[in-house]
């Protein structure tokens, strides 16, 4: 494959971790505000002719929104065009958002090859928001470079302290959909019932502020640990006896299937994936209901029963190598094949 990974902005951390056999490209120097506005004025086909120069065998679509518009405007003949959904849409105007209506955004996925989700939840829900085709849909689980994280996890070089508590994290941007503040509350229950947890959050973002408030008056500072953004969370994750994903929202939590891979045992609230991932009978990990309570209990559950957390931490190497490189990877290249030479 000869690949170019192209963005809207030329911003982001992962740039400088780009192989350099992949050629980068960006369409504008720095984020534009107004940005999903103005490009509304114009069609998905002068959009895809003004941002994609080339010809190519095959065009994905990698994230919701103005990406699948863009894309959407493909009218070469032979290139075959791929959307990637990550999210589940609540409903047909957060589906839309993007476009000038629902009826544009109808339009636009049904001009594509194929669409592609990242749980079968996630994919039931497009189905029923858009009359897509279902031949057209399937589900690719997300690829995890599971040896690379492996090795990365083995790094000792780490800025906090681990003490001799039960050591839960989480991993990801500190915005109000991944529920690091009900995580807070879910702190100071576990605190008051007598636990010795400590919670480390692995990520930088605006509710930080509003989450440290909160622990400062509840005296929770010293049992509450922001490691701020991490190139290599891995580190930090395989040194913690549990990874919790407390989020309103998630397509398929990616930082959970990074904690499998890793043998940590998993607690979740049932987002889309957690039960793919995890087992519909908490086979590999434990699922709980999406609310603060259940989540409370869970952690509850595999801190306070004697056994549990090391029965879980073996079911997650087991689970794990269902996740590799190798397996994902190659899903997602006979897809590529069938597409190109069906």
């Amino acid at each position: 494959y000869e690949i170019t990974v192209k963005t809207l902005f030329n911003e982001g951390e992962n740039r400088d971790l780009l192989s350099k056999d992949v050629k980068y490209e960006y369409c504008f120097n720095c984020n534009i505000k107004g940005i999903s506005k103005i490009l509304k004025l114009f069609s998905p086909k002068v959009l895809h002719k003004f941002f994609v120069k080339e010809k190519y065998d095959i065009e994905i679509s990698y994230l919701e929104g103005i990406a699948t518009r863009i894309i959407s405007g493909c009218d070469n003949s032979g290139t075959k065009t791929v959307a990637w959904i990550h999210t589940e849409f609540k409903s047909k105007e957060f589906a839309s958002s993007a476009y000038r209506s629902y009826e544009e955004a109808n339009r636009c996925y049904n001009r594509f090859d194929k669409i592609v989700s990242v749980s079968k939840q996630v994919n039931d829900r497009f189905c029923e928001l858009f009359d897509t085709p279902v031949e057209k849909t399937t589900v690719k689980y997300n690829t995890n470079e599971s040896d690379k994280i492996i090795e990365l996890s083995k790094d000792e070089n780490v800025d906090v302290s681990f003490n001799d508590e039960i050591k839960i994290i989480a991993i990801g941007k500190i915005i109000e959909n991944k529920g690091f503040d009900r995580l807070a509350r879910v702190q100071k229950k576990l605190i008051d019932a007598g636990y010795r947890t400590h919670i480390y959050i692995v990520g930088v973002g605006k509710d930080q502020d509003k989450i440290e408030a909160y622990l400062k008056e509840n005296n929770l500072e010293n049992s509450f640990t922001f490691t701020g953004y991490q190139k290599n969370p891995y580190k930090y994750l395989s040194k913690c006896d549990l990874f919790v994903c407390s989020s309103f929202r998630e397509g398929f939590s990616t930082a959970a299937t990074e904690a499998i891979i890793l043998g940590v045992p998993v607690v979740s609230v049932d987002v889309s994936g957690a039960k793919e991932l995890l087992g519909n009978n908490n086979d590999y990990g434990i699922v709980t209901e999406n609310n603060e309570v259940a989540l409370y209990e869970g952690l509850c559950k595999i801190i306070s029963t004697k056994g549990l957390m090391e029965h879980y931490k073996t079911q997650a190497n087991i689970r794990g190598k269902e996740f590799s490189a190798a397996k994902t990877t190659k899903a997602v290249e006979d897809m590529f094949e069938e597409l190109i030479n069906g």
